[in-house]
């Protein structure tokens, strides 16, 4: 094995797969689930040795898989492979819906000479109806049966439900390789566990990693990227992040690059889900400074990035700072609003909206027309060292319209 005492060599993000790391095979293929008759199932498969991570959302209300593949992996990091379907949630499915997860995981392992035990499982979709078994154990035989080093773009095809395309991400590292796929487009406000349709991401590494350095890597990757991002403030009852390191390439990364690269990868993924969020046309981010600790400077910045007053603003190009401070007064946080510094960050330079807590001199036109593409507020509370940023969308009607049909 090569032993590397920093990050030396990296090449830029680019939309490589899951299949990208060496050792991974991966498939997509239909199976009947979703009505629209495409792709819906996938599986991801290691070799031997393979060794894995994961957060969860940590909604009360938690979904099948979820609960097997958080039961799995608090015990081990033996898990090498991962079955995913969309289409169906397995959310609220009582016992059977469990007894399906373990079922997945039992059929996936089979056809693979794994145990059970070695398979993570992850579904999204419609919550509360009962998965059509016999369609899915048709199709984890189909796709078991085609496995390939070249699957990554078809397995990443088929996890997505209301998103327009697929979302892919990987980076070379002192020769270790790291690839990814993701889905999530609504019911976007990941907080996973440890410390917030469906987001579910899996990352694939040649990289060789012990268990534990590949726990806490997963942990801090996914902290400033996937929990700082929101679509519509509401956490799913299956998120999940899963990270699966083969070891192939004989590369062993230090900690702090492990961690570096990955927290690249999920950034990127992150984002590109913000991109294509449903119904969405802009991409902002809230900044928040002076806070007292970084938890209030992200729960300012969340509460304001949640906002459908923001939100609405943001899509409409109206510079209504009156909306930030009114959202940031509510997150629960304690400032003295006479100290309160605003700016706009758009297509322009910086515009001063706020000043002591009172408007500025703020030029209307121009601080519309700054709000045209990619934006920032950047939020000043004047009360402490600390800052965090949150990443959203706009709020459209098209949003409205796709989420008022999703069901009927």
């Amino acid at each position: 094995m090569t032993s590397m005492p920093a990050m030396t060599t990296m090449t830029g993000i680019e939309p490589l797969g899951v299949t990208f790391p060496l050792g991974f095979t991966a498939a997509g293929v239909r199976c009947g689930i979703k009505a629209s008759g495409t792709p819906d199932l996938a599986i991801v498969a290691g070799p031997e040795g393979t060794v894995a991570a994961g957060t969860f959302t940590t909604n009360l209300v938690v979904a099948a898989p979820v609960t097997w593949s958080r039961r799995i992996l608090a015990g081990s990091a033996d898990a090498r492979a991962v079955v995913l379907n969309a289409g169906n949630a397995n959310a609220c499915t009582g016992p059977a819906g469990d007894h399906d997860a373990a079922t997945m995981a039992a059929r996936t392992a089979e056809p693979l000479g794994l145990a059970p035990d070695q398979v993570l499982v992850c579904s999204t979709g419609v919550i509360g109806v009962p998965l059509p078994m016999e369609r899915v154990t048709d199709g984890i035989a189909k796709a078991a049966a085609a496995l390939t080093a070249d699957g990554g773009a078809a397995a990443a095809e088929a996890i997505l439900t209301t998103d327009t395309r697929t979302k892919q991400a990987g980076l070379t590292v002192d020769g270790a390789r790291f690839g990814s796929m993701a889905k999530g487009a609504a019911m976007l406000a990941p907080a996973m566990d440890p410390p917030h349709a469906t987001m579910l991401a899996v990352v694939t590494t040649d990289a060789v990693a012990d268990p534990e350095d590949l726990r806490a890597a997963t942990a801090a990757a996914v902290a400033p990227s996937f929990n700082r991002i929101t679509v519509d403030g509401s956490q799913s009852t299956n998120d999940t992040v899963l990270v699966l390191a083969s070891g192939a390439s004989g590369v062993r990364l230090e900690p702090d690059a492990l961690t570096g690269a990955l927290s690249l990868v999920c950034a990127d993924l992150a984002g590109q889900m913000l991109a294509d969020a449903e119904g969405a046309t802009k991409v902002f981010a809230v900044t928040v400074t002076g806070a007292a600790t970084e938890a209030e400077a992200e729960a300012v910045a969340r509460r304001v990035a949640d906002s459908p007053l923001v939100k609405a603003a943001v899509h409409g190009g109206d510079p209504n700072w009156g909306r930030v401070l009114q959202a940031a007064g509510t997150a629960g946080v304690a400032f003295d609003p006479a100290r309160v510094r605003l700016e706009l960050h758009g297509t322009q330079a910086p515009i001063l909206l706020v000043e002591g807590g009172v408007p500025a001199r703020i030029d209307e036109a121009g601080a519309a027309a700054a709000m045209t593409g990619g934006l920032e507020f950047r939020l000043d509370l004047g009360a402490g060292p600390a800052e965090a940023t949150v990443r959203g969308c706009d709020l459209t009607a098209e949003y409205v319209r796709l989420n008022a049909d999703y069901t009927t």
